[in-house]
């Protein structure tokens, strides 16, 4: 069996679904065709630009404007198969000249939200382009100034009609995200999401790796996760299974057909989540729970001033840095606790499990060590 059959775009493709592009690769488009216009005078129609991974994408333009020193592109995000509160949306970035040595700026137009609570990748105060978005539009503008004799020196505005309306489904209030939609993306490309298939492409994930004579396998919650991973291991894609927020279609399935050894990675939040005992990590049926996380603190030496910040906390990313600056391990403790509530819904099934907590630069947080199912009674 060939080993391109399986991994993760085995099962991106096992899944029938359509893939679709995420806010910040409609904005590094939109401000990629603005800048091209502004210095050149002309709008490129389709304009292309470069995905993380190396994907070249073209995308249609829907707005075009151009004004003495400023000029403003459109693209209507397309998510694919995905049920995404953003399909449809209309996403604008406005570029205007800055004087030279001023780099890249952003700032959040109508429809973008502004960052008011601790947390987040971004400061207080700052547009919500979030930084795989923000350094995709900085290389584009890079290299249309390097095309066009331009000096990389420019105001983007970023803005999505009816953004702030569209916001109020999703978690950016809650968050402190005010006044719109959060400007996201770590590889430009939309994963749709179905419960159905992609369970089933997860079960056809183990059975390749199975078939493949592959005995250690992962289970990552994304592309970061899969790039750690990747270098912690030097497993191959056919051992990777995508596990997104399904982590008990992961551990059920390998209870059934195990495997000698499961690696479960993923963002520091998410895997809380499986930690506090929840085997669904998507964001509308689970949440992170800060006393949850305020009680494993104090088993880690935190005191109860320290505890109750935690479970005051924004975001299980600012829990984790309040106690990353009093010294208490609390990524170590959710990795140990996600890993035992692993093995418990494994059910003694011989799968040896180690567990890793990334942040969102895929640094690792938290591990919790290899451990070996209990032995069986009699």
């Amino acid at each position: 069996m060939s080993e391109a059959r399986g991994g993760r775009s085995a099962q991106l493709k096992h899944t029938g679904l359509r893939p679709g592009w995420t806010t910040g690769a409609c904005a590094t488009a939109a401000a990629t065709a603005a800048y091209t216009a502004l210095l050149s005078g002309d709008f490129p129609d389709p304009v292309t630009i470069t995905l993380p991974r190396g994907q070249a994408t073209a995308f249609a333009l829907a707005v075009e404007e151009l004004t003495e020193g400023r000029a403003t592109a459109g693209v209507v995000k397309d998510a694919g198969d995905d049920p995404d509160v953003t399909h449809g949306a209309l996403v604008r970035a406005t570029i205007r000249r800055l004087p030279t040595g001023s780099g890249v700026v952003f700032k959040a137009g109508p429809g973008v939200g502004t960052v008011t609570l601790p947390g987040l990748p971004l400061d207080v105060g700052e547009p919500a382009v979030n930084p795989v978005p923000r350094q995709m539009i900085r290389d584009h503008i890079a290299r249309v100034a390097a095309a066009h004799r331009g000096t990389g020196d420019v105001e983007v505005t970023v803005s999505v009609d009816h953004g702030e309306e569209i916001a109020r489904s999703t978690w950016n209030p809650r968050l402190g995200i005010l006044g719109g939609l959060s400007i996201l993306g770590t590889t430009g490309i939309v994963v749709p999401y179905s419960c159905s298939a992609w369970i089933d492409s997860i079960r056809r994930g183990v059975d390749v790796a199975r078939a493949a004579g592959h005995t250690h396998v992962a289970g990552c919650t994304g592309s970061t996760s899969e790039k750690t991973v990747v270098a912690e291991y030097g497993l191959p894609e056919i051992a990777l299974l995508d596990m997104g927020d399904f982590a008990g279609a992961v551990l059920k399935y390998v209870r059934r057909h195990p495997t000698d050894r499961l690696t479960i990675c993923g963002g520091f939040a998410k895997l809380s989540k499986l930690a506090a005992g929840h085997l669904d990590l998507h964001s509308a049926r689970s949440q992170v729970d800060k006393p949850f996380l305020a009680e494993l603190a104090r088993r880690g030496g935190a005191d109860e001033a320290l505890a109750a910040e935690v479970a005051a906390a924004n975001t299980g990313l600012a829990a984790l840095q309040l106690c990353q600056a009093r010294g208490v391990p609390l990524g170590d403790l959710v990795a140990v606790a996600a890993r035992d509530e692993a093995l418990s819904v494994l059910r003694g099934a011989p799968v040896a499990v180690d567990v890793i907590c990334i942040d969102r630069a895929g640094t690792v947080v938290g591990r919790g060590s290899v451990r070996r199912p209990a032995a069986r009674p009699g």
